[in-house]
């Protein structure tokens, strides 16, 4: 069946639900049963919806499941609404970025009402997402997976709770706000050194931690390569330490040759990703008379 067929069923049953809600109105509806329509209506709804959806007509799918929720919100069928008022965001991040988040907000309201956090911070990092990569609007982007962080927490979910923290951290260091990623990289790192499991990425997070605080001033850097070493001895074996060491020592010197040199070294064996070459090139501008790139 081609889309337009698809369009016009959907179009079909709109109609239908429509009938029924406005039936389950009248006098002897409210005596006869008149919730039972409305039930009939929200199923009428949905099964429109789909079918806009096969029809990829995003927006008119969204808006029939927004009319599906709002009748379960009427029969009192909170946990239906939410579910509609989600599948109603999924239709609408396809076509209107900002109305997806409309809807997955009033889901949120209504899983916190229902002291469901655990979804309810899935959604914030959807709401996140659309914010990165749509609308891009970054400080949008943070304050929803602080959200999502916090309720994660909140529900002893800490592994969720640290990657939406991770996602902060990285942007809050590409708005220059270094403070706040620096307490965050510290919190997780520290939290992973004393799990054997984590153990591992410790050095990382340590390591962004010194890139922001070097972002800021030199000796802050050196006496926070300090501080990780002595909290955290593998530290010191790491190529990342020893990269801080390198760089630290060429900005003394105001040598930017050795400085590129040693982050080159580096990227020979670890590729460096967005965020570390743009932290490293913030860095290298400090070094007097620099013009040039990284590579």
């Amino acid at each position: 069946m081609d889309n337009s067929g698809k369009e016009a069923e959907a179009m079909a049953l709109l109609a239908e639900a429509e009938r029924k809600v406005k039936n389950s109105q009248s006098f002897f509806s409210g005596l006869f049963g008149g919730s039972s329509k409305i039930e009939e209506a929200c199923e009428i709804y949905a099964r429109a919806a789909n079918m806009f959806k096969m029809a990829k007509n995003w927006s008119a799918a969204g808006n029939a499941f927004c009319q599906a929720a709002q009748l379960h919100l009427q029969l009192q069928n909170k946990h239906d609404a939410a579910t509609s008022f989600v599948d109603a965001g999924n239709a609408f991040k396809k076509a209107d970025p900002q109305e997806a988040i409309n809807c997955l907000m009033r889901a949120i309201e209504i899983y916190t009402d229902m002291g469901r956090f655990t979804i309810a911070a899935k959604h914030h990092i959807s709401i996140a997402e659309i914010y990165e990569t749509e609308l891009v609007d970054i400080e949008k982007a943070i304050a929803h997976y602080e959200q999502s962080a916090d309720y994660y927490k909140g529900e002893e979910s800490n592994s969720s709770a640290n990657k939406c923290l991770l996602k902060v951290a990285g942007y809050a260091a590409q708005l220059e706000q270094y403070q706040k990623a620096i307490d965050i990289y510290e919190q997780v790192g520290t939290n992973a050194m004393d799990s054997p499991l984590l153990k591992y990425s410790a050095k990382d997070y340590f390591f962004k931690a010194a890139l922001c605080h070097f972002c800021i001033d030199m000796l802050n850097a050196k006496l926070a390569v300090q501080k990780y070493e002595e909290l955290f001895p593998a530290f010191s074996d790491s190529r990342e330490c020893k990269l801080m060491k390198k760089l630290l020592e060429a900005h003394e010197e105001q040598n930017v040759d050795s400085y590129t040199e040693s982050v080159k070294e580096y990227d020979s064996i670890s590729r460096l990703d967005q965020w570390l070459t743009t932290m490293l090139l913030r860095i290298k501008k400090t070094i007097q008379g620099d013009e040039e790139d990284l590579r």
